[in-house]
C-alpha cells in the first residue's frame, strides 16, 4: 500500500468504494490515515473501521458458554444425575477479569461484568426457571464465578511473561507464580465438585498446569488464541475426563461425558488444527496407510500352517486401495474409504477375502477421527404421541419389553483345551525387527514437503537381554481367567518359547486367542430366562428419557415413536428408516433407544429396531431387527457378533405367546419382510 491508493481498486471489493489511503507512518508511532466520505480517520496497529467489535464477539462466546452450562444442568436434573457441572474460561489478560483500583481494592474487569450481565439475562428466561426458583440472581451471579491466575509473593495477580512467539516463558518467576495459583485451585478441587459450593465457572489466564484434572469440566471457552500446540492440547485436555457424581463415582457414556468447546475457530478447523499440532509434536501420522501396513496379517499357507501375509502382498493390497481412490499417493486415507467402512461396503480382492475382517479392523483404526459435532445442530427428539399411545405400538412393546436373566454352562476342561489349541494355531511369532525409511525434504514457499524415496527390508534385532514381563499377571488382567487355568493353557499350547522370542507379540496373540475362544464358549452355553411379569421396560420411558441428536444425523419420520430417527450410518440405517416409512405394510416402528438393553456376559447389547408389519389387513408380524451393512454378524469371533447371538437367545426366551416378536438379522427392509 502507498499514500493515495484507492482501496476499492487495490482490493477489488466494492465495500471499499470511495475509501483512500492517506499518510502512512512507520517507526515507533505506526499509523495509517483512511479517507472515507466526509471523514478522516487515523488507525494504529490493531484498530479497524467498521469491523466486528472484538468485545461483542467475546460477549457472545461468554453467553453461549453459560447457555451450554445451564442446558447441561437442566439435562442432568431431568435425568436425576447428581453431577456438578463446571465451565472453564481461558482469557487473554488478567486485568480483563479482575483488577485493582487506585486504593488497591479489587474491581471487576470487563469479562467479569459481561459474565454477570449475561448470566442474569439467561437465568431470567422461562427455560431455566426451575434452576433459579427462590434465588437472588444479583448475589448468585457474583458467587458462581472466580478466577485462578498466577499470583506474586504479595498475593497480587500477575500476567505471565511470554516469548516473542507468544509461548509462555519457562522462567523461575513464571513457575513460582503459577505454583501459587496451582496450589490455590488444588485446595478448592474437592469443594468444586460438591453442590455445597456455588462456584461453577472458572476463569484462568492460560491452560492450567498438568495435574489439575477436575473431571466435571463440560464446557471450555477460549477467549484467547490457543495458537501453540501445547496450549491447545492442554486446553482441550481439561475437559477430556470421565465425570463423577456426588459420591465420587465415575460415570461413563457419551450422553453424559460430552465436552463443548466454544472457540473463535469453526469446530472443523479446531479439530483439524489440533490433529496437525499433535502430528507435528509427536511424529504420529494420522490417517496414513503404510505400504507394509498389512505385512503381519495372519494367513494359512499351502501346507496348512499359519504365516504372515508379507511385505509383497501388503504392497499389492496398498496399490489396490490407491487404484480405488481409497488412499492418495502418500497413503492418506480419503473420505471414500471412511464411508465404505462406515456403511460396511468395503470390498477387497478375492485373494484377501479370508483376511477381510482383520484388514478392515486395521483400516478402521487408521481412518478414525475425533467425534466432534456442531452444538448449533443439536436437537431434542420428541415422541410422536399418536404412535406411542396407539394400540399397534402397545401390542409390539408388550412382546419385547420383558427383562431376562442368564446363566452360562460350559465344560471347563474343554475350554482350556480349546484355548490351548487356539494359541497353537495362531500366527507365528517373529523376533523384533527394524526398518529404515529414507525421504527427501524440501523447504519452499508452500512449506516443508517430504517425499519418501525408499524403504529398507526388515532387519531382525537379536536381543539377548530381554526383560520378560509377568506373563500370568498380564494375561489374567486381559482374560479374567484364573492363574491355574492360564498355566495349563500355556503349557498345553507348547509355545512358551515364542514368549521368550517376542514377549509383547506373544501376549497380544495369546490374549486374542483366549478371549475369542471364551466368546465362542459363552455364547454356546448361555441360557436366558424371563424374570417375571413385574420386570420390564415401561413404555413411559420413551417420554421420560431424553433423546438428543444432530440434524445431519437425523431423519424426519411419521410412523416412528420419535418425530425423528437418529442414525449412525448414513447408508444402512438411514436407508432402512426411509424404507420403513415408505413401505405400506409397516404400521409402526421404533429405533430402539440406548436405555433398551439386553444383558450379556460381554457387556450390554442394544438391538436396532422394533417393527410391526401387517399383511393384507389381517396377519400381524412383530419383529426385532438387527441391521448391518454385511452379514459378518454370524462370525462369533467378533465381540459384537457374539452379543448379537446373545440377543437372539434373549428374545427366544420371550417367545411365549401365540404371536411372538421374531428376532431377525437383515441388511434391508426386503430382507426383513422375507422372514414373514
Amino acid at each position: 500500500m502507498e499514500d493515495g491508493d484507492d482501496l476499492e481498486q487495490e482490493t477489488g471489493r466494492a465495500i471499499y468504494e470511495n475509501c483512500r489511503i492517506g499518510t502512512i507512518t512507520c517507526g515507533t508511532n505506526q499509523s495509517m490515515e483512511i479517507s472515507t466520505p466526509g471523514k478522516e480517520t487515523v488507525l494504529h496497529p490493531g484498530e479497524e473501521i467498521g469491523g466486528v467489535n472484538p468485545d461483542e464477539m467475546k460477549r457472545l462466546m461468554i453467553r453461549r458458554t453459560i447457555k451450554e452450562h445451564l442446558d447441561k444442568e437442566m439435562r442432568f436434573a431431568e435425568m436425576k444425575l447428581p453431577v456438578k457441572v463446571l465451565s472453564l474460561f481461558f482469557i487473554d489478560h488478567v486485568k480483563f477479569y479482575r483488577g485493582r483500583d487506585e486504593d488497591g481494592n479489587r474491581i471487576k474487569g470487563k469479562y467479569a461484568l459481561m459474565f454477570e450481565e449475561e448470566y442474569r439475562k439467561l437465568a431470567n428466561l422461562p427455560d431455566y426457571h426451575t434452576l433459579f426458583a427462590r434465588i437472588d440472581l444479583d448475589v448468585e451471579a457474583e458467587e458462581v464465578h472466580e478466577g485462578y491466575f498466577a499470583v506474586d509473593k504479595k498475593g497480587g495477580w500477575q500476567e505471565p511473561t511470554r516469548k516473542k512467539n507468544g509461548e509462555l516463558a519457562d522462567n523461575a518467576k513464571n513457575r513460582d507464580n503459577a505454583e501459587r495459583a496451582y496450589n490455590l485451585i488444588m485446595k478448592e478441587k474437592e469443594k468444586l465438585l460438591s453442590f455445597d459450593s456455588k462456584l461453577k465457572f472458572i476463569f484462568s489466564h492460560s491452560a492450567l498446569r498438568e495435574g489439575w484434572d477436575n473431571p466435571n469440566v463440560f464446557q471450555i471457552c477460549a477467549l484467547r488464541d490457543m495458537g501453540t500446540e501445547r496450549e491447545r492440547r492442554q486446553t482441550i485436555g481439561r475437559g477430556l475426563r470421565l465425570c463423577v457424581n456426588q459420591k465420587g463415582l465415575r460415570l461413563r457414556g457419551f450422553d453424559i461425558n460430552t465436552l463443548t468447546v466454544i472457540a473463535t475457530e469453526s469446530y472443523e478447523q479446531f479439530a483439524e488444527n489440533l490433529q496437525k499440532e499433535i502430528e507435528k509434536d509427536t511424529g504420529i501420522r494420522f490417517g496414513i496407510v503404510e505400504k507394509h501396513q498389512f505385512a503381519t496379517v495372519a494367513i494359512t499357507g499351502e501346507d496348512g500352517t499359519p504365516r504372515p501375509l508379507g511385505v509383497e502382498k501388503s504392497e499389492q493390497l496398498w496399490n489396490f486401495l490407491k487404484e480405488k481412490d481409497f488412499v492418495d499417493h502418500k497413503g492418506k486415507i480419503q473420505d471414500s474409504l471412511r464411508q465404505a467402512i462406515k456403511e460396511k461396503k468395503l470390498e477387497l480382492p478375492d485373494e484377501f477375502s479370508k483376511q477381510a475382517g482383520e484388514i478392515e479392523a486395521i483400516l478402521r483404526k487408521l481412518a478414525g477421527k475425533l467425534d466432534i459435532k456442531n452444538a448449533d445442530e443439536r436437537v431434542t427428539i420428541r415422541t410422536r404421541e399418536a404412535v406411542l399411545e396407539s394400540e399397534e405400538f402397545k401390542a409390539l412393546w408388550d412382546r419385547i419389553k420383558h427383562k431376562t436373566t442368564y446363566r452360562v454352562e460350559f465344560d471347563n476342561d474343554k475350554l482350556i483345551e480349546d484355548c490351548a489349541r487356539a494359541i497353537l494355531d495362531a500366527a507365528p511369532i517373529t523376533k523384533t525387527r527394524a526398518q529404515f525409511r529414507k525421504a527427501d525434504i524440501a523447504i519452499g514457499k508452500g512449506g516443508v514437503e517430504t517425499a519418501e524415496t525408499s524403504q529398507s527390508g526388515f532387519t531382525t534385532i537379536n536381543e539377548t537381554d530381554i526383560e520378560l514381563p509377568d506373563l500370568l499377571t498380564d494375561l489374567q488382567d486381559k482374560t479374567h481367567l484364573t492363574r491355574a487355568s492360564l498355566v495349563k493353557i500355556l503349557t498345553e499350547s507348547r509355545r512358551l518359547n515364542d514368549f521368550k522370542r517376542n514377549p509383547q507379540q506373544f501376549i497380544e496373540i495369546a490374549t486374542e486367542a483366549i478371549n475369542r475362544t471364551k466368546r465362542l464358549a459363552l455364547v454356546d452355553g448361555i441360557r436366558y430366562q424371563r424374570i417375571g411379569d413385574d420386570y420390564f421396560y415401561a413404555q413411559e420411558l420413551f417420554k421420560q428419557e431424553e433423546l438428543t441428536g444432530y440434524l445431519k444425523n437425523t431423519l424426519e419420520t411419521h410412523k416412528s415413536v420419535y418425530q425423528r430417527v437418529v442414525y449412525d450410518s448414513a447408508g444402512v440405517e438411514r436407508k432402512f428408516a426411509q424404507d420403513l416409512e415408505n413401505n405400506e405394510a409397516v404400521k409402526v416402528y421404533a429405533k430402539l433407544p440406548g436405555w433398551f438393553t439386553v444383558p450379556t456376559p460381554l457387556g450390554t447389547y442394544n438391538p436396532d429396531w422394533a417393527v410391526l408389519v401387517e399383511n393384507d389387513g389381517e396377519e400381524k408380524l412383530y419383529f426385532v431387527v438387527e441391521t448391518k451393512g454385511s452379514k459378518w454378524w454370524d462370525d462369533l469371533r467378533h465381540k459384537e457378533g457374539a452379543k448379537i447371538k446373545c440377543g437372539e437367545k434373549h428374545f427366544g426366551a420371550l417367545a411365549d405367546t401365540g404371536n411372538p416378536a421374531k428376532y431377525i438379522k437383515a441388511t434391508n427392509v426386503a430382507d426383513m419382510l422375507g422372514h414373514g
